[in-house]
């Protein structure tokens, strides 16, 4: 199958404004271009790309006073199957988890492990390790949690999270992560398009979407505390410890978000 993503964001700067971007398609999936991807400046602006320590692209731009607005149009191969479900998938001890795996154990600026690690461990000492573990997690995280647009907070970590009981995709995903963390099970931070392809129409506004992957039996699987279903048509943009490592935008100096808009639609005919 294939699908058609983009957006369309604008900011309003006081003043010229450096930004770093995370909003290419991730290397892995370049690929799977049908179209180009290429982000889009109105008013034009020198920018430059680099790989961060997680493998993504990132975009470094001066913005200049006044409005800037970025986009995206573009068409991507997909292979139109769910998330993998590997219920046998182990989860191996720390002493043998490859050393590019290991900081993936450890708390990060939304994933405040030292904070929920003995809740962690009362809530599932005694669950099944490997896949149902994180699946018991992924439970957890989806029933406690109420998710809702206007919960959205840049601030809330995951131990705010488990208080509030309230969030985005990125609150969900943070949660989970933290409590895999805790368990001794590696987990990373994944941002990307999610469109409803596969499901009924939902009401909610497209947005990009969070999600996370736990290493077990020597590989990284998808999970997604917030829809706690396997789904079709992700494409991702970025990994890291939690969303600080892959904001979709950092800006240094004053700024105000002035339109923002997604697609993700899947390509009929």
């Amino acid at each position: 199958m294939q699908i058609r993503a983009g957006y369309k964001i604008a900011y309003e700067c006081p003043r010229p404004t450096p930004m770093l971007l995370v909003l290419s398609l991730h290397p892995s999936r370049t690929a799977d271009l049908v179209t180009p991807h290429e982000i889009v400046f109105d008013p034009p602006v020198e920018a430059r790309d680099y790989r961060d320590n997680f493998g993504n692209t990132c975009t470094r731009v001066l913005a200049p006073a006044g409005r800037l607005t970025i986009s995206a149009d573009f068409v991507v191969n997909d292979p139109g199957t769910p998330d993998i479900v590997e219920p046998d998938a182990e989860q191996l001890p720390v002493e043998a988890l490859p050393d590019d795996v290991m900081v993936y154990l450890l708390g990060s600026r939304y994933c405040d492990t030292d904070r929920l690690s003995n809740t962690a461990w009362s809530l599932f000492g005694n669950a099944p390790t490997g896949w149902g573990r994180v699946q018991a997690i992924c439970d957890y995280v989806n029933q406690h949690l109420a998710f809702g647009y206007h919960h959205a907070s840049a601030t809330r970590t995951a131990l705010d999270g488990f208080h509030e009981r309230r969030g985005v995709c990125r609150d969900f995903a943070h949660l989970a992560i933290t409590l895999c963390r805790c368990m001794n099970i590696p987990a990373r931070y994944c941002t990307g398009y999610l469109g409803d392809i596969g499901i009924p129409p939902v009401p909610e506004p497209m947005d990009f979407s969070a999600w996370f992957e736990a290493y077990l039996g020597g590989r990284w699987f998808t999970f997604d505390a917030r829809h706690n279903t396997p789904r079709i048509g992700r494409i991702l943009m970025g990994r890291g410890r939690d969303a600080a490592d892959v904001a979709l935008s950092t800006i240094f100096g004053p700024a105000t978000l002035a339109e923002f808009a997604v697609v993700t639609d899947e390509v009929i005919g």
